[in-house]
């Protein structure tokens, strides 16, 4: 579990929200329920109407890594390259067909088949890069789906402060209800830009940041995996793949 997702996001509003006490606010000036579903409302649907639906499955899925991000082992993975490697040296590229039926790792199993059947180096590359590629896009498609809500939800804010404000000309001959009416239309423009900057923003950038990781988890897979096509010693494939760990 990523406690970092938990503790920014404790700080972030815990900030807005103290900072506002401190100057003598009220929380509760603060909540406002028409503003709340103009900017969240008009958020969503504005995001939903951009994202197909494929990629708006793929962006809620791929939701629960903020607080469980996939965190990619690179020791163990260049342990298991090398376990390969001794494998395929004593018994043969064919000794690794056992190891691909029991490997978890869809990517892994993948490029030991293509060792099992004996694929040239320059095939399972290009076989098991296009695979990283698309992948890689895919992810980045859907987290696309957060970050252009993080961009309509300042701008759906205003729209939302803008409807406020006409609210309260209706009653410019009581000077009373001015001051307070005006506060309120405000509030949705705080609900838009808190919403982007505290939350959806934040979201897209750590799932770059996880996607990133995979990608490179990934790169050290194919490295290894042509390394062994290629015949390099167990020792050697060690040492090549260990400037991943950097």
């Amino acid at each position: 579990m990523d406690v970092l997702s938990f503790i920014g996001v404790i700080i972030g509003f815990a900030a807005l929200l103290g900072g506002n006490f401190l100057e003598g606010g009220s929380w509760s000036s603060l909540v406002n329920g028409p503003a709340a579903i103009i900017v969240f409302g008009g958020t969503l649907g504005a995001a939903i109407l951009q994202t197909p639906v494929s990629g708006l499955k793929r962006a809620l899925s791929l939701f629960k890594w903020i607080v469980k991000p996939p965190h990619q082992k690179f020791k163990q993975g260049i342990k298991h390259v090398v376990s390969w490697a001794i494998a395929a040296r004593r018994d043969g590229l064919l000794g690794l067909e056992n190891i691909s039926e029991k490997e978890k790792d869809r990517f892994s199993r993948k490029g030991l088949q293509l060792l099992v059947d004996g694929s040239e180096p320059d095939v399972i590359r290009h076989v098991m890069e296009t695979d990283l590629i698309v992948a890689e896009q895919r992810d980045n498609d859907a987290v696309q789906f957060y970050e252009s809500m993080g961009g309509y939800a300042p701008t759906i804010g205003i729209i939302g402060a803008v409807m406020g404000l006409i609210h309260v000309m209706r009653h410019l001959a009581d000077p009373s209800q001015l001051g307070p009416g005006i506060a309120v239309a405000f509030v949705a423009t705080i609900y838009g830009v808190a919403l982007a900057n505290l939350f959806l923003l934040p979201i897209a950038n750590k799932l770059r940041a996880c996607i990133k990781q995979q990608s490179q988890y990934r790169e050290l897979i194919i490295e290894g995996i042509i390394a062994i096509a290629d015949g390099e010693n167990p020792k050697s494939i060690e040492m090549k793949l260990s400037g991943y760990l950097h």
